[in-house]
């Protein structure tokens, strides 16, 4: 009764205002130890940063808010990959930290430290952050990218690994991937059927390479083309024209900056729509392939399906030590989606940058064909068994990649610890991001960085082009633990969509057009702000 006589005197005179007082008092009282918890928290998590910070400094960055960090900076210069890139430059700076929300993001386009962070220190890197843009489209981190580092992706990654892309595999499915490569060559001829008065015709590249790497995936995990009846010109059908548009969106928006990411206590808010998005996407995505692997499923425990024609056949057939089935249908639907994405975008955009640069240099689109002519002739279509021979092209395929990559950075790596990289602290948990975009562009690196020169991929022995470059000047499909499994194949898919179009067509700008644009991108990502319509005709003697 003291304390409340003391701070409350009123009380004294109304029993009612002190139970109430009381209640307050009770009722705040969860909270008040809650925040406390928080900020002690909070503190012991800065003085740590600041013990190890006393040693070594953060990577330099922009200044930042309490709590938010440099989130409104952020959201006020989108793109935020471009707006990240151009701090980087005013900084003079190759490693970069902004401090989004209580995450440190951390961006590098130094081949240096690059190697440090996915070679020497890989296994410290190996990890992924839990965003809400992949969690919807791997069913929880059940996939070998998306997964962060524990036995879930230690298992995803050794199927894929030993089960999907090894040579052997690859080797089985070999004529699905030639009969789409033949299938993309007949669809664009086609186009010549209906013509009277005109040689050539106008082909949109984009739809054309997107499509022909969606139906060497379907055709490998599916044994099918199309989900309908396609066109009667052998081009895609409403259902795939949705299937590949969601598989590009998802693409554009996996990994996004999202700020749920930073301050979950926002996501309910999804302020930009990424959760709406990415939901209508792998809907979209899963209302064709899911319904496939039921029905599978359903066939071989029925015994109605007796040999194994694709890779959603090996998926369904897998057996653990126990002999049992080693992965559930939501874990083979969730990889289904992944590998689908892996595996359409890289060749395709490599390609439409690449001719559209050819086109504004027809120099360098002579030498290919010049190349073609000479190793493979105009008798018969190029094969995969060629591309070894095909040096120009590799190094064409290699310059694309280096100067027009898919993606400004690969998926983000999470140290799994503090760790010092290059004299900069490096918190635990913070997303570190190799920059394909500036590794390729470091003027450091390259001789006129902006300028496309597959001469510059060219060994003076004459030695085969190798698409992947083990200094890291510039990022193909990643490279440790976490780089693409699936390297061979997209090489392959790419080399194959450079040589087969370069051999089979004559290509030129569109009538009354000078040159193509380079310098514009689209809003989201780095491919051509719009798709790339080219003259075509065909150029094969058969």
């Amino acid at each position: 009764m003291c304390f409340f006589t003391e701070y409350f005197p009123s009380s004294l005179h109304s029993p009612n205002q002190n139970i109430g007082v009381l209640f307050i008092i009770l009722s705040i009282l969860p909270t008040i130890i809650l925040v406390s918890y928080v900020l002690i928290l909070v503190l012991f998590k800065w003085q740590h940063n600041v013990n190890n910070m006393s040693r070594n400094p953060l990577p330099p960055g922009p200044k930042s808010w309490p709590i938010v960090g440099s989130l409104i900076q952020t959201y006020t210069n989108r793109p935020i990959s471009q707006w990240i890139h151009k701090t980087m430059e005013e900084m003079n700076t190759e490693i970069l930290c902004i401090r989004l929300g209580n995450v440190h993001v951390i961006s590098v386009t130094s081949p240096e430290i690059s190697c440090e962070i996915l070679k020497k220190q890989d296994t410290l890197f190996s990890s992924r952050p839990l965003c809400n843009s992949t969690f919807l489209p791997s069913s929880g981190f059940r996939t070998a990218i998306f997964a962060p580092l524990g036995d879930q992706w230690k298992k995803m990654r050794r199927i894929i690994s030993s089960e999907i892309v090894s040579p052997k595999k690859l080797e089985w499915l070999h004529a699905s991937r030639v009969e789409e490569a033949d299938h993309m060559v007949t669809y664009i001829l086609n186009k010549f059927k209906n013509l009277t008065s005109s040689t050539s015709c106008i082909v949109n590249v984009r739809m054309v390479t997107r499509h022909y790497c969606a139906n060497i995936m379907r055709k490998m995990h599916f044994n099918k083309r199309f989900f309908g009846s396609g066109l009667q010109d052998g081009g895609p059908g409403e259902e795939e024209m949705e299937h590949v548009d969601a598989i590009f969106t998802l693409l554009d928006h996996v990994y996004a900056f999202d700020i749920a990411d930073y301050l979950p206590c926002l996501g309910f808010l999804d302020i930009f729509g990424h959760n709406k998005i990415i939901k209508k996407a792998v809907d979209s995505i899963r209302k064709y392939q899911d319904k496939i692997i039921d029905e599978r499923i359903l066939m071989w425990e029925l015994g109605s399906r007796i040999e194994e024609e694709d890779i959603l056949d090996v998926l369904i057939l897998l057996k653990d030590k126990e002999g049992r089935s080693a992965l559930t249908p939501e874990e083979i639907k969730a990889q289904c989606l992944e590998l689908m994405l892996a595996g359409v975008d890289n060749p395709s955009n490599a390609f439409e940058w690449a001719l559209a640069e050819m086109l504004n240099q027809p120099n360098i689109l002579t030498k290919a064909t010049k190349e073609l002519d000479k190793i493979v002739g105009r008798q018969r279509l190029v094969q995969e068994s060629d591309i070894p021979h095909l040096n120009y092209i590799m190094a064409c395929a290699k310059e694309a990649f280096r100067l027009h990559p898919i993606s400004y950075f690969i998926p983000p790596h999470v140290p799994t610890d503090d760790v010092i990289i290059d004299g900069y602290f490096i918190p635990k948990g913070s997303h570190v991001l190799i920059s394909r975009y500036g590794l390729g562009r470091n003027p450091r690196v390259w001789t006129d960085p902006l300028r496309f020169d597959p001469d510059r991929h060219l060994m003076d022995d004459g030695s085969c082009v190798n698409l992947i470059d083990s200094e890291m000047h510039m990022l193909s499909f990643g490279m440790g633990r976490r780089g693409c499994p699936g390297m061979k194949l997209g090489s392959t898919m790419t080399c194959m969509l450079f040589a087969r179009l370069l051999q089979t067509f004559d290509w030129r700008l569109p009538e009354n057009m000078i040159s193509i644009d380079l310098r514009s991108e689209s809003k989201i990502g780095t491919s051509l702000a719009k798709p790339l319509l080219a003259q075509a005709s065909p150029r094969m003697t058969n």
